[in-house]
């Protein structure tokens, strides 16, 4: 799997294969750790891990309501990875405000999951790079 540029597919099977591993009792890696806790922040998702061959595929439709759950929990990883490098920077002290004022780290992850979900469709939309002023005036919005 390309660290930097997962396919679909890779990334999908990094969610089987930790899920699997887990109930198989099998060592983790470091990344498939952080994995596990969000995949167990989300029990919603379970069954869907459990059940590789029929989900490997699903096409999930968001202008019909529907979550894809593979893109929802690599958007925490990404949150995870920049509040544990602080990047951009100031990330990790809002994060603390945000479990902080929500009294747990679930919601203060969604609430900056937003905010990048907004800042990457911006960036999309104007083809540009993100921009990490616009993302951090996001985040600082939700303290409010």
């Amino acid at each position: 799997m390309s660290l930097f540029n997962p396919s679909r597919d890779q990334v999908r099977q990094f969610f089987f294969n930790t899920w699997a591993n887990f109930h198989q009792h099998k060592p983790l890696s470091d990344l498939e750790k952080i994995a596990l806790e969000v995949i167990q922040m989300h029990p919603e998702y379970h069954a869907i891990l459990s059940h590789p061959a029929q989900y490997s595929q699903q096409e999930y439709f968001p202008e019909m309501g529907e979550t894809n759950p593979f893109l929802h929990m690599s958007l925490h990883l990404s949150v995870i990875e920049q509040i544990g490098i602080n990047q951009p920077v100031g990330i990790a002290s809002i994060y603390a405000r945000l479990k902080a004022k929500h009294q747990e780290a679930h919601r203060a992850q969604h609430d900056i999951l937003d905010c990048l979900a907004e800042t990457i469709w911006q960036a999309q939309r104007q083809q540009r790079a993100l921009d990490a002023e616009h993302y951090l005036n996001l985040l600082n919005n939700k303290l409010k």
